[in-house]
Order: structure tokens, then sequence, then C-alpha cells
């Protein structure tokens, strides 16, 4: 497990970091979102022990960082989003020096982090010949070389083309098998391709940290009836709808408080008794890209 308590760091008088504590369990896929200057690569490099917090821990398997930084960085992989890479050298030459570097088995490490990042055309290749997204499998493959319990991953896919996008989505998965993934991004589709959870930052500062398939449920229902129904006054007065607004694109949404099974019910049979049709009654699906904008209007108003 990682365990972030209560994270602050700053530079100078400015708080890039401000208090931010979670928790992630092995086997998890979690996505730190936030737009950039959120405080997302700030935090990746306390959890790896470049940095030093101002203020806060951070444990890894019940290890503190400052306490014993290189056994936890024994048991981490980490690509930054700078890539660490030596263009005169070819990809095994790199990767060789990197496994001695971390002193594993320098011939076993290589060879298995080229087949699960599939370098093998590019072994031989200088780096500095290789396109973007091969640096970028590069990087993953030095991440890997030791076998870490935990990957930590900061913009694995800023600027690969939509298929090499596709390839690291699914590279990302495949390494999850065996390993904890954090996933630091500004790329809200990043997260909900292959996150489980998504914590969000803005402006140092945690506003959101759940899971995917909870953060999506949604307790307002889209209603379509005919043009001359009123659906504010037919539902006036019934307990569980807290706010209805008419909506162009979805005719009207009805935001409730309560069992959303009853509340359905109790829709559909006001209409019903009016004497309007109802053509659809359904929960309204949020995608991660709503519930970001939502978190960070609220953030916005709190503030």
């Amino acid at each position: 497990m990682i365990e972030a308590q209560r994270l602050t760091r700053r530079y100078g008088n400015f708080l890039a970091v401000s208090d931010v504590s979670f928790a992630i369990a092995q086997g998890e896929i979690v996505g730190l979102l936030g737009h950039n200057g959120a405080g997302k690569t700030t935090i990746m490099k306390m959890l790896t022990g470049y940095l030093e917090p101002s203020a806060g821990v951070v444990k890894v398997d019940g290890v503190t960082v400052e306490a014993d930084p290189l056994k936890v960085q024994a048991s981490l992989g980490y690509l930054p989003e700078s890539l660490p890479l030596y263009p005169e050298l070819s990809v095994v030459d790199y990767l060789e020096y990197a496994a001695r570097l971390r002193g594993v088995d320098v011939e076993k490490a290589v060879r298995n982090a080229i087949a699960a990042t599939e370098l093998e055309s590019k072994a031989l290749d200088p780096i500095s010949t290789l396109s973007r997204g091969f640096k970028q499998r590069v990087g993953v493959a030095q991440a890997i070389l030791h076998e870490p319990k935990f990957l930590i991953l900061d913009e694995p896919t800023n600027g690969l083309d939509p298929s090499q996008t596709q390839h690291m989505r699914q590279l990302i998965q495949q390494l999850a098998e065996n390993a904890t993934v954090i996933l630091s991004t500004h790329i809200m589709q990043e997260v909900d391709a292959i996150c489980g959870r998504a914590i969000i930052l803005r402006g140092g500062e945690l506003v959101l940290d759940e899971r995917l398939a909870d953060l999506q449920q949604s307790s307002t229902f889209v209603v379509r009836t005919d043009s001359t129904a009123e659906i504010r006054g037919l539902l006036a007065g019934l307990p569980f709808a807290t706010d209805v607004q008419s909506s162009d694109e979805a005719g009207w949404l009805v935001d409730v408080d309560g069992d959303l099974d009853a509340a359905a019910e109790a829709i559909s049979a006001a209409v019903i008794a009016a004497g309007h049709p109802l053509f659809e009654l359904k929960l309204r699906k949020r995608d991660l890209e709503t519930v970001f904008r939502e978190v960070n209007e609220e953030a916005q108003h709190a503030a």
C-alpha cells in the first residue's frame, strides 16, 4: 500500500501541494487527475522520494520514504514526464546501464523489459532515432526492469498519436496485473479508459477521491414527455424532487434525493396521471469530464 498523509510542499512562498492525503491498495490502477499546475508531478516526486515534503509523510508498505528511501525505491518503478534517456545509446545499452544501477540480473531484466514493451525491433537502434511513442516505451521499460510492486507513470501518453496511445493503454493494463499503478495525467480519457479510481487535484488540493463506478452514478433523471407537459408543476410537492430543470437536449432533468426506484415510479405515475405520454425515463449518465468540471466548479465556488 502507498499512503500519503497530509502531504504539503512549498517552494518559497508558493504552495504547490497543500495537506493532501490518500491511500492506494495493492492491485489498484488509480488516476491522479488535474489541470497543469495542479500539483500532480510534485506529488509523484514526493511519493518516489525525489522531493522531500515540507510537511506530511509518505509510506510504502509501511516504510516511511524519508526513513529508508532506498528500500522504498527498490519497490517503485517511475516514469517521469521528462524521459531520462541517453540519446546516443542504443535501447539495449541504455536498459543494461539502468539494470546495473538497479542491481538486478542484467540479461534477464533487459530481456523481460524489452519483451513486455515490445521493443524487440528497436533494441539495437539509437534512442535518438526513435519516435516519441517508442521513447515512451523505453521509459516504461526502464521503470519495470526490477519488477516493481508499485508503478508511477507521469503523463505516459503525452505527445503520442492515437495508435501509440492505444498501445500504451494496453501496456499499462498488462503491467497492472502484477503491480499497483498510479497514472498522473491531465487527460481525462486516459483515466476513464484504464483506471478504476480517480483522485482529482485543483490548485494543489485534493478535491475528490472516488472509484469511477461510484463517480459516474447519477441521481438525476432524464424525463421526456410531450411538449405541453409542465414537469416542474407536476412534481411540485413530491419530497424526493430536489431540483427540476428544462433542458433543450434532454427534455427535463429531475434531481432526486432518496430511493431511485421509488423516485422513478413516482415520476412516471405523476406524468401519466396528468394525462401525458412518457417517452423516456432514465438516469442521466455522468462521464468523467462532467464530474471533473463539476468538482472544479464546486471548488471555485467554495473558494
